[in-house]
């Protein structure tokens, strides 16, 4: 695995590794999965310095090129997974349709009674009963997202565990006959803070896309709201705007 670097050229060295490391993943001589060499075997292959291969690397993980894998190295990605934000999905619904492997891990699993925040998104009225779940989003055992899901009581009384480490809108339409209409989205460029990267199995401060959603019945109820931390080097999200 091999490519030039001009010492001598305009062009800074970082995008020049940058650059090399692309071509190489493009051209299928680096295949998805595998590791590229370590941050030192590049500075002493190129006699560079470690923030300048850091540098060219944290682009291409950035840009969903490249993967990094706590404790074991920086493997090349499958590129980012592009969503849409027209229509509403669930994540298992969004991931089969692409042809990958959707799982959830439940790491919580309570009921709590609502904050005035939490209330005011639901339209209950405070210290009402909720429940509570957080879980990991995983496509094709890569963890894609971490979710913290709020649920009026009263609306999935029987909503168990088990229930919930499956699709939770099969249980909603499909069990509770409950017909989801729309939802409310925002989406903002954020860090992972400790717990979210460790989760996420990223760097602490890599970029993630912080998403809030209010999803509501077609009785205009509202069913769910929903924050997810979305890892920012495997996804992105895509919109068609039409000038009127």
């Amino acid at each position: 695995m091999l490519f030039e670097v001009d010492k001598d050229s305009l062009l800074p060295i970082y995008f020049q590794i940058e650059e090399g490391l692309k071509s190489l993943i493009s051209s299928g001589e680096l295949q998805p999965g595998e590791m590229i060499p370590s941050e030192r075997e590049l500075c002493d292959r190129y006699d560079v310095s470690r923030m300048t291969v850091r540098q060219a690397i944290n682009n291409l993980v950035n840009d969903g090129f490249l993967i990094r894998k706590r404790g074991k190295g920086t493997f090349v990605g499958m590129g980012k997974i592009e969503q849409g934000l027209k229509g509403l999905t669930s994540f298992t619904e969004d991931m089969k349709a692409r042809g990958m492997n959707p799982t959830s891990i439940l790491l919580d699993f309570r009921e709590i009674k609502a904050t005035a925040a939490l209330s005011a998104k639901l339209q209950i009225h405070e210290n009402e009963w909720l429940i509570e779940m957080q879980r990991i989003r995983i496509a094709d055992d890569i963890p894609m997202a971490y979710e913290s899901v709020y649920l009026p009581k009263e609306l999935v009384p029987e909503l168990t565990k088990e229930i919930a480490s499956q699709s939770l809108y099969d249980y909603i339409e499909k069990e509770k006959k409950l017909a989801i209409a729309h939802a409310d989205q925002s989406l903002e460029a954020s860090v992972a803070k400790q717990k979210e990267a460790e989760i996420l199995q990223i760097d602490e401060g890599a970029p993630v896309l912080a998403i809030e959603r209010t999803t509501f019945l077609t009785t205009g109820k509202p069913l769910e709201f929903v924050r997810s931390i979305y890892r920012g080097d495997r996804y992105k999200f895509k919109i068609e705007l039409v000038r009127s």
